[in-house]
């Protein structure tokens, strides 16, 4: 005990609405529910932890976690209520510290459990239909202060770690204690075969319909990874989890649940760094990265992508070095930085074709094409075509191109190309074929569960003010508001529609 106020805590009990007796309570009965009937919580231990900054011992911080989980509707770890995770009482780090609220980095053994207690809580939110959007995202310059030292370093894997006899069993809050054992190779393989067909899902179809099922995969692997495997298997293990938790965060962000993907997108720089891959470890930061952009916060792009390339490595491929060019681009382009924008795409593109095949593409990049290449430059150039309308004509050639080149299972990425090409179009003063490609996007957004569609659709709307008197913009723009999906009363004071 420090005697100073565990100022967390006190922000989510205020929010929960909850009495210290009441908590109390529901401690105890939450705690009976997890398998410890002997736990006697009171009004005055409620207090010691909210006023004098007491950490409780385990189960507590547990049951605290999966208490304000459900009351919240929104994921709630240990980290969040201000404990460590030692359970060591009367100790913690500073709950104040927004600088670093999740501690980061994390260490191997301490990585599998966040990842198990995350996605435990994440499912709860699911069974129970509650939402889990109501937290917030922490700044990129944040995220890259704490992790920067620890991702160019060399990784420590857990089997590399000293050996302590038994298994290390992580115990997600609210769960029951994941039973930890060995599993071979070939139980390796399945798990690498169905990240590929959530990854085929999600690029076809959109977040939400697979999201909770990539959780839950994620969830059974955070607790093999609790077993102590030899190198070889373990590194893949955290190959698996890096892929699971880059696709949990991207369906989480395709779905609006923003802190989530965060937290996802930080979970897997953490899995793949430890598994000794960091250009996967960089192309996780640089999803993170894109997130901030789509939410109007390029600057935290840019911070992120600064780590994200310097700490992939000399291992990055060329075509790897490709894509997390683009998304510099993008960041650039969203703060009208148009001259460094042409140079970063101009980097990007020798990168790609520098690129002669001659090492096999990693399973998470296999997606990043010349169409995906095309559709980068697209979208950055009709982002700067806001700051420079004459960007919009570039913004077209490139979205024509990615078009001409998808393949087949890339119905979002086709939509948000039309969305990009029917925008410059907009901006380039060529109404007529901005309708053409707009009905094109509209005809397939309803197939997808994707609410970046409807974001991008939603930019794309307010650029047809400026035609509002041409009878074919007015019928567009009627169709576009009859097909919307209503919007949170939060996001929709801000927006047009």
């Amino acid at each position: 005990m420090n005697g100073e106020p565990n100022t967390r805590l006190s922000d989510l009990f205020g929010l929960a609405g909850w009495s210290k007796g009441e908590l109390a309570r529901l401690v105890n009965r939450q705690a009976a529910a997890m398998g410890h009937p002997q736990l006697a919580t009171d009004t005055s231990r409620v207090r010691r932890w909210i006023d004098m900054g007491e950490t409780p011992r385990d189960p507590v911080p547990r049951v605290l976690a999966a208490l304000f989980t459900e009351r919240l509707g929104r994921v709630v770890t240990i980290e969040d209520l201000g404990f460590v995770r030692n359970g060591r009482a009367g100790k913690r780090r500073d709950a104040g510290n927004t600088d670093n609220p999740d501690a980061l980095p994390w260490a191997p053994d301490r990585t599998a459990a966040v990842l198990t207690e995350f996605t435990g809580m994440d499912l709860m939110l699911n069974r129970r239909g509650l939402v889990g959007a109501s937290a917030v995202l922490a700044t990129g310059s944040a995220l890259t202060s704490a992790m920067h030292d620890w991702l160019h370093s060399d990784p420590v894997l857990v089997a590399d770690a000293p050996r302590l006899g038994d298994p290390l069993h992580a115990g997600p809050a609210g769960f029951d204690r994941y039973e930890a054992a060995p599993i071979g190779s070939q139980e390796i393989d399945a798990l690498e075969r169905s990240v590929e067909v959530f990854r085929r899902w999600d690029a076809a179809c959109g977040g939400g319909l697979q999201r909770k099922a990539v959780v839950g995969q994620l969830n059974e692997v955070g607790g093999m990874l609790a077993y102590r495997h030899p190198d070889h298997l373990q590194r893949r293990l955290w190959g698996v989890a890096a892929n699971l938790a880059v696709l949990a965060g991207w369906m989480s962000h395709d779905v609006g649940l923003e802190p989530t993907a965060q937290k996802y997108f930080v979970i897997a720089t953490h899995a793949a760094r430890e598994g000794g891959d960091r250009p996967r470890a960089g192309e996780a930061l640089s999803r993170a990265a894109r997130q901030m952009i789509h939410l109007g916060r390029p600057d935290d792009a840019l911070d992120l992508m600064k780590l994200a390339r310097s700490g992939s490595g000399e291992q990055a491929l060329p075509r790897t070095q490709a894509m997390l060019r683009t998304v510099e681009a993008w960041a650039q382009a969203a703060l009208g930085h148009g001259q460094a924008m042409r140079r970063t795409l101009g980097e990007a593109e020798e990168l790609f074709v520098s690129d002669k095949g001659d090492v096999p593409l990693p399973c998470w990049m296999q997606m990043f094409d010349e169409a995906d290449l095309h559709g980068m430059e697209a979208l950055a150039f009709r982002t700067l075509a806001d700051h420079e309308p004459a960007a919009a004509t570039v913004a077209q050639h490139h979205a024509r191109r990615a078009l001409e080149l998808r393949g087949t299972g890339r119905q979002r990425s086709q939509i948000f190309d039309h969305l990009s090409l029917a925008s410059a179009c907009f901006i380039a003063d060529d109404p007529e074929q901005a309708d053409r490609y707009a009905r094109l996007a509209l005809a397939s957004i309803k197939e997808t569960s994707s609410h970046r569609t409807w974001d991008r659709l939603r930019e794309m709307y307010r650029l047809t003010g400026r035609y509002a008197g041409y009878p074919k913009t007015e019928e567009l723009r009627e169709e576009i508001q009859l097909s919307l999906p209503k919007m949170p009363a939060k996001r929709a004071r801000s927006a047009d529609l």
